[in-house]
């Protein structure tokens, strides 16, 4: 489970579909006896709890339907990019089933100036340009011919990066998957891509106290 502040006030909080139940049973236990408002949790003290579906989770009309269509089990396309790394697998439930990391050198910003910081700059556009189109060839490998059974796909890095693979027209149809979530993950490898399908499938929640 993870936290982090959000913007406007209370935190977010990542829990997986599994332990949902405790969670909320924390919860009314922390806050005393709650109600619930749709996808929103009210207890007695002011807090509230504002679920919100995982990737390829349908809209639910109650907690009790969230926390069922979570559970369920789903296969999600995973893309994360960071720079000249990147990390594509498939996920079957909690289990990464299908993967593959490539790393292409990107050179990193220059204090030179005048021409030379204009070189450097050509150069690194150069490096980002292949380095996306080595990306939109793996997920062309691993993604695209699975696409029709994939219920989304979870990006996470550098927004940037991501966009630069999925503008291939080739991958369209992968991009039309694309979950509005984005991990927060440092640079690819293949634990990194093992670790976030934990977060690919959590259910965000945001908690405010009173």
């Amino acid at each position: 489970m993870g936290e982090r502040a959000a913007a406007g006030g209370g935190k977010w909080v990542d829990v997986a579909p599994e332990r949902l139940a405790r969670w909320m049973e924390n919860f009314g236990a922390r806050h005393g006896a709650y109600r619930e408002s749709g996808l929103t949790l009210v207890a007695a003290d002011g807090a509230s709890a504002e679920l919100s579906p995982p990737p390829g989770v349908r809209a639910a009309e109650s907690v009790a339907e969230l926390v069922r269509r979570a559970q369920e089990p789903r296969r999600l396309g995973l893309l994360l990019a960071r720079k000249g790394a990147v990390a594509v697998g498939i996920a079957e439930g909690e289990e990464l089933v299908s993967s593959k990391v490539d790393t292409h050198y990107v050179q990193g910003r220059t204090a030179a100036g005048g021409w030379s910081q204009q070189r450097f700059a050509r150069r690194r556009d150069n490096q980002a340009k292949a380095a996306a189109a080595d990306g939109a060839g793996i997920v062309g490998r691993i993604l695209l011919p699975e696409v029709r059974r994939l219920a989304a796909l979870v990006t996470g890095g550098d927004r940037s990066a991501i966009d630069m693979i999925l503008a291939a027209p080739s991958l369209a149809p992968v991009a039309a998957l694309r979950d509005g979530r984005v991990l927060d993950v440092p640079e690819p490898r293949h634990a990194v891509l093992v670790s976030a399908v934990a977060g690919a499938r959590a259910v965000t929640i945001l908690v405010k106290e009173p």
